[in-house]
């Protein structure tokens, strides 16, 4: 995916120096395990806590994690990335508009949508490419227009997803948290409509968890789709993502985190195979359509 070069308009606002501090992302990389190491990946139980807080996501959720992934899946499973907010642009819950915007007056990265749906349509198309390069069975949805006044509605994130699901296969849509007080943290929002599994126990262990409840349980979730918070949309990661010199290391190093935590709950175990199959998507994730 070629980087998105910044507009006049983000160059003449940048964030401000001293809400940010831009970070080398060269020792943050994450070595993904290649296919023999990832057959042989230890179970999920038993791995020491994970900090508080990460050096470039930030906190992670510390509410109350309240459920356990054990169930079993194949490594052929069908996995579908789903960008948060998708269909729901211009109309409420349309996604954060982060901390640059919000803020301190950065011009938005993209008129017409918010930062938050901006930056998921980034990340969740690099898990798709990155998971395929990777060996895993895996898709990218785009809705047919940016906004959808139901969530039911044939095409939206969450129709294709509850159907994906419903097939047998798993589904996970990237968001990036609210940036101060209204934010939480980093950590997935596990999906509800059957027992949880280890991929749901592998992506807590690696971004964190949040409870089963969360919201008295979102629309997403309910229809069997995982929502992930990489982090709050603000500090060094914002400031990382915006920076067009770090914007695709960082990408690229928040999809790997998320392609090791699909391999290592796909690799757990005990994994046994699903029925289903995956609906008719696209043989290759399609390109991130960054216009109005």
């Amino acid at each position: 995916m070629p980087p998105i070069p910044p507009r006049a308009a983000e160059r003449r606002h940048p964030v401000p120096r001293l809400a940010v501090a831009l970070l080398s992302l060269a020792a943050l990389v994450v070595p993904l395990p290649g296919p023999a190491e990832a057959q042989s990946l230890s179970s999920l139980g038993g791995a020491s806590a994970a900090p508080a807080a990460d050096p470039l996501l930030g906190p992670r959720s510390a509410l109350p994690k309240d459920w356990v992934g054990t169930r079993g899946v194949s490594p052929s499973i069908p996995i579908l990335m789903l960008a948060g907010h998708a269909d729901a642009q211009g109309i409420g819950g349309s996604g954060t508009s982060g901390e640059a915007v919000g803020l301190y007056g950065a011009a938005p990265m993209r008129p017409g949508i918010s930062d938050e749906h901006y930056w998921c349509l980034q990340v969740a198309h690099a898990v798709a490419v990155l998971g395929r390069q990777r060996g895993l069975n895996i898709n990218f949805h785009i809705p047919p227009v940016r906004t959808m006044l139901s969530g039911d509605e044939a095409g939206t994130n969450w129709s294709v997803g509850r159907d994906h699901v419903l097939a047998g296969g798993y589904a996970l849509e990237i968001h990036f948290d609210a940036y101060g007080s209204a934010g939480v943290g980093s950590g997935l929002i596990p999906p509800l409509v059957r027992p949880f599994s280890t991929i749901d126990e592998s992506l807590a262990r690696e971004f964190g968890a949040f409870p089963m409840n969360f919201r008295d349980r979102l629309g997403g979730p309910k229809r069997g789709i995982g929502l992930l918070e990489v982090g709050k949309l603000e500090g060094p990661l914002e400031a990382s993502l915006r920076d067009p010199r770090t914007r695709q290391r960082t990408i690229q190093y928040i999809a790997q985190r998320v392609v090791y935590a699909l391999q290592r709950g796909i690799a757990t175990p005990g994994s046994a195979p699903i029925t289903g199959s995956s609906p008719g998507l696209p043989p290759e994730p399609p390109p991130v359509v960054a216009g109005p």
